[in-house]
């Protein structure tokens, strides 16, 4: 096993608590994962990836920097990979997964404060996120009221912090200022760089993305599957990755999941049986390692076969046109593709309806659990008309608020037991 203490150190993180972090999100993983039965085959590169999540993936980022290139950290699906791969960045999610040092966070923002704002100054303060401290620069992104404010402290944490504004309204002009801050972004990434964005390095950027896309398209594809091939725990964790992992590699590697999902399907292998109870889940991310409602869910007796949040069709949905575009036609379909993003920082947002309503068809849910951070506004204000649309579709909803903590489990398994004792009935 590879000793990556003198790395950690030199990044200045605190040994002693990362050490513990690592070890409690390790044997979290064995019990919510290595636990589940049938698994396919082809998430042992998912697994091996996690297993090295601080490791090699960060060994791979000092090396890329020592040989000049650009570490831009990420939270938000806004931020788009396709320009920072054409400046030869390369771009990585951020730690916010996890209920860590938030006594230390609620010193800046208030204990209010959802958790996913709270869990990314939490990593920063206890100094145990080498993605944070790797990145050259640190992406923030006005999408929420909590973030915006948030960011106002957060940048005297990080020192290298760059605020992108959003629209709130699906407008022309709320487009015209999407555009103008892509546009101040890509300046800012030439810059950082050194690098300027070109046709043939734009091309490339949107390319690879896209492609990447297309592999998370194929896997939610085969998951319309009964019985399902893949576990949700799994598709999640796939979702939670491809904002870690190089790329390509997880776009091959995610390809050859899926040549193994289908033969199942051929075969009838499914780790569910077909006459399981079949879950969306909409609402908030989860990023790692937050795993809380995905496995109650299929430890209670049911599937998830699809997830509508950022860490799954929101985060993926759509491509980039870039055939016979020029530069600037390109980034006009960049901006095009994330201005559909169906966020509920929008209002109105009819998209997001349409969209939930569709992903329930396709997946064939016999039920939807909405799950919200507490704090959430947003998705918490949407959770009251969606519940009542879907309803009136004749989809059962079940609303949930919840936190990072696992003080509310047992209560949770309750409601979600009797949820799907309803949707059986």
């Amino acid at each position: 096993m590879t000793d990556y203490r003198e790395m950690w150190s030199g990044l200045g993180l605190d040994l002693q608590t990362h050490d513990a972090v690592l070890e409690i999100v390790g044997k979290m993983y064995g019990e919510v994962y290595m636990s589940q039965k049938n698994r396919p085959k082809g998430m042992e590169y998912f697994d091996f990836v996690m297993s090295e999540i601080h490791g090699l993936r960060i060994k791979e980022l000092m090396d890329a920097k020592a040989e000049g290139r650009k570490i831009i950290g990420t939270f938000c699906v806004f931020v788009p990979e396709e320009l920072i791969l054409a400046v030869n960045g390369i771009s990585v999610g951020l730690c916010a997964g996890a209920e860590l040092a938030f006594d230390a966070a609620e010193q800046f923002i208030p204990r209010n404060t959802c958790a996913l704002i709270k869990s990314a100054f939490g990593f920063k303060l206890a100094k145990v996120c080498p993605y944070i401290e790797s990145a050259d620069l640190i992406v923030g992104e006005n999408t929420c009221d909590g973030k915006k404010k948030a960011y106002e402290s957060y940048k005297d944490l990080v020192g290298n912090l760059y605020v992108m504004d959003l629209p709130q309204v699906k407008s022309s002009e709320g487009k015209v200022l999407l555009k103008a801050e892509y546009q101040k972004f890509a300046k800012k990434l030439e810059e950082l760089s050194g690098n300027k964005i070109t046709k043939e390095s734009l091309q490339k950027g949107i390319e690879i993305v896209n492609s990447k896309r297309k592999a998370i398209k194929r896997l939610s594809d085969l998951r319309t599957a009964n019985p399902t091939p893949i576990s949700g725990l799994d598709a999640l964790l796939i979702n939670q990755v491809y904002f870690y992992d190089d790329p390509i590699r997880f776009t091959n590697s995610v390809n050859a999941l899926c040549d193994e999902l289908e033969l199942r399907i051929k075969t009838g292998v499914g780790v569910f049986s077909n006459k399981t109870p079949r879950i969306l889940v909409s609402g908030c991310p989860m990023a790692v390692p937050n795993w809380k409602i995905p496995q109650i869910i299929e430890t209670s007796n049911a599937t998830i076969v699809g997830e509508e949040m950022c860490t799954g069709e929101r985060g993926t949905r759509n491509f980039v046109a870039n055939e016979n575009l020029s530069t600037e036609e390109m980034i006009n379909a960049i901006v095009d593709r994330y201005f559909n993003i169906d966020c509920a920082i929008f209002t109105p947002n009819n998209e997001r309806y349409e969209n939930i309503k569709q992903m329930a068809k396709q997946y064939k849910a016999d039920g939807v659990i909405y799950y919200s951070l507490q704090f959430c506004q947003p998705y918490q204000n949407e959770s009251i008309s969606i519940e009542k649309m879907l309803e009136k579709e004749g989809i059962p909803v079940l609303n949930i608020d919840t936190d990072y903590s696992s003080e509310d489990i047992g209560q949770l398994k309750t409601r979600i037991e009797a949820f799907i004792e309803r949707i059986k009935s």
